[in-house]
């Protein structure tokens, strides 16, 4: 075991983690907003707005991550269309085509999550509302996506974790995240074992401080 080489590339890992948070962060942002658009089309009575919003709900929980990564970054620049048109400024940067592949990934289980917890919210909470004369509306948005985002966090807690370590999957579209620095490394030093074990040591720190972080916000609004 080369603890040298651990202690030496722990400072290099540690900058690529920066990139991987950037990813993570911007995905999840994305995909709740994603997220909450597909599960209030979900539950829509009008059947195609139901069935548009469960098709993409399908197709993207349904298909490999690293697959889609590749038909955003590798496929869409194969369009004479795409390439000649505004959408290329975005589509050409592996930076961001990870991103809306991870955020359109987790707002497919995002929504599946909030459209479960929107379905466990008792009807006694609305009728309770529209019986003091407010608005749906404001139902809604004070009354029923609070109850939702409490009801949702341990399972959105754990798409969370999921999504970081999804975002390692950035190094096969040639950023240079927390994954693709270590594998830099190791074309370099030839000694896979050693880097790893920091590169793992470093999600597993960030998935500690994610699952006891999701752990205080349930204490704090569940009591």
């Amino acid at each position: 075991m080369d603890l040298e080489l651990m202690i030496n590339s722990f400072p290099k890992l540690l900058n690529a983690t920066v990139v991987t948070l950037k990813l993570l962060s911007l995905s999840l942002l994305f995909g709740l907003f994603i997220g909450l658009l597909f599960a209030i089309m979900r539950m829509n009575n009008n059947f195609i707005i139901n069935k548009f919003a469960y098709g993409y709900s399908y197709l993207f929980r349904g298909t490999p991550l690293l697959v889609q990564i590749f038909i955003i970054y590798f496929g869409f620049g194969q369009i004479e269309f795409i390439r000649s048109s505004f959408l290329w400024v975005v589509l050409k940067e592996p930076y961001w085509c990870a991103i809306i592949a991870f955020a359109l990934n987790t707002g497919a289980y995002t929504s599946e999550i909030l459209r479960s917890a929107f379905q466990t919210i008792k009807k006694g909470y609305v009728e309770a509302g529209k019986s003091l004369g407010i608005s749906s509306k404001i139902i809604f948005y004070k009354i029923q996506i609070p109850i939702a985002i409490r009801q949702s966090l341990p399972a959105y807690g754990n798409e969370i974790i999921l999504m970081l370590k999804g975002t390692s999957l950035a190094s096969t579209v040639t950023l240079m995240d927390l994954t693709g620095v270590a594998k830099y490394i190791i074309s370099t030093t030839f000694k896979p074992i050693e880097v790893f074990i920091v590169a793992g040591s470093i999600y597993l720190f960030m998935t500690f401080l994610i699952h006891n972080f999701i752990k205080f916000l349930e204490r704090k609004y569940n009591y």
